[in-house]
């Protein structure tokens, strides 16, 4: 039996889709600092935040998190913009830019419950994140910290406990896949120290008692617009992932780092993601700074509720249904040689009505059995289809007489 074209491409779609080793892409954007003096923490986040859309990730799957806003400070001697480049090349604001968290929203209650997805019923789907046991996230954070701290708006503190924490609930409640987490502070690399959660990269720009330092001024502006660490990340992320289909691993951008130009010793931590760093140096840059839209497909064994055999079961059954209401209501239908309709308000011939049992006994439908029971289903789909196109379309026509 040849299947037809349309049911070949259905199964082609869901096997392709099934060995997807991820169906999306999440980044947690996060800048802890207040204060014009600290422009470059912003800048920090607002150059990441570029290049995540640049790669194809979008908005509604981005959680920006500024406590500041720069642009708007009466200091900006360029009211509105944000540049992470002494020579304003690009505005990081721009246009359509959508902040999140947003001043004081900007908390480590907040923080934690976005993580971990504990936040009230009234919080709208933008201020949530949408990950799930499918999603690889990106985790990058900025601010003034210190030997396993994080400061956010100089009155609060995050610690590397409490992180490691809201991460492990974050994999036992099936919030992502793999997960990379980066951050510019100074002794950054204590913050993922205490880490215990697996399928997770982390990276960090300063080790413990090392300062993490700014790049370059603006005169013009009057302060730092970036960090060290974050500069150069941005400048292999800008000049050699060029596209949402570039093959650059997460080994060729930490290899990119340099010491000598950083100026600290940024840190590394593979032993919580499965293979090692043999294999987490395999993950291309894309897998977490990109873009994928699959949909995860369950296994045909699946037999559960809400599960895709059930789902068939269902399709078939509806078949059934729609089969035997041909059969009941013939004069709704058209057969062949046939070219009349009725409104609701006109009756059938009597001619109809009086053939009805022998058009039953004639085209009784024939009810689906177990024997290749995935096959019938798939043509059942097709079927199904199509059927409730000329149903749609007759009853339509009916409608306009």
């Amino acid at each position: 039996m040849r299947l037809p074209l349309a049911v070949v491409g259905l199964v082609s779609l869901l096997f392709s889709c099934a060995l997807a080793e991820h169906t999306s892409n999440w980044a947690v954007l996060v800048s802890t600092s207040r204060f014009w003096f600290n422009y470059r923490h912003l800048a920090n986040v607002l150059s990441l935040y570029r290049t995540v859309k640049r790669l194809g990730i979008p908005d509604s799957q981005i959680i920006l998190m500024l406590p500041d806003d720069m642009a708007c400070n009466p200091r900006n001697a360029f009211p509105g913009t944000v540049y992470s480049n002494a020579d304003r090349a690009v505005d990081l604001y721009g246009e359509n830019i959508e902040v999140d968290y947003r001043g004081y929203e900007v908390t480590v209650e907040n923080f934690i419950r976005l993580l971990t997805d504990r936040l009230d019923d009234d919080v709208p789907r933008s201020k949530r994140l949408g990950s799930d046991a499918g999603s690889n996230v990106l985790v990058y954070m900025t601010g003034h910290g210190g030997d396993r701290f994080l400061k956010f708006q100089d009155s609060e503190e995050i610690g590397a406990w409490d992180l490691a924490d809201a991460f492990g609930q974050m994999w036992e409640k099936k919030r992502y896949h793999e997960l990379l987490f980066m951050i510019d502070t100074c002794q950054a690399n204590t913050m993922y120290t205490h880490f215990y959660s697996p399928n997770i990269i982390a990276t960090g720009s300063s080790a413990l008692d090392q300062s993490s330092y700014s790049h370059h001024a603006d005169n013009d502006v009057g302060v730092a617009v970036i960090d060290r660490w974050t500069y150069y990340v941005l400048e292999f992320l800008e000049t050699q992932v060029t596209s949402p289909n570039s093959k650059q691993t997460l080994g060729d951008l930490f290899d990119s780092y340099d010491e000598s130009k950083i100026h600290s010793q940024p840190g590394l931590r593979w032993d919580l993601f499965p293979g090692g760093e043999q294999e987490g140096r395999l993950r291309t840059v894309v897998d977490f700074f990109g873009n994928i839209q699959n949909v995860q497909v369950e296994s045909n064994a699946t037999s559960g509720p809400g599960s895709l055999k059930e789902d068939l079961d269902e399709i078939a059954r509806l078949v059934e249904k729609w089969q035997n209401r041909e059969q009941e209501y013939p004069f709704l239908y058209r057969g062949k040689g046939e070219n009349h309709t009725f409104s609701k308000t006109q009756s059938p011939p009597a001619s109809s009505l009086a053939n009805k049992k022998d058009r039953q006994v004639v085209a009784g439908a024939k009810k689906m059995t177990d024997e290749d029971g995935w096959t019938k289903r798939l043509v059942g789909l097709a079927v199904f289809g199509a059927g409730t196109g000329l149903w749609l379309a007759g009853s339509v026509l009916g409608r306009k007489v």
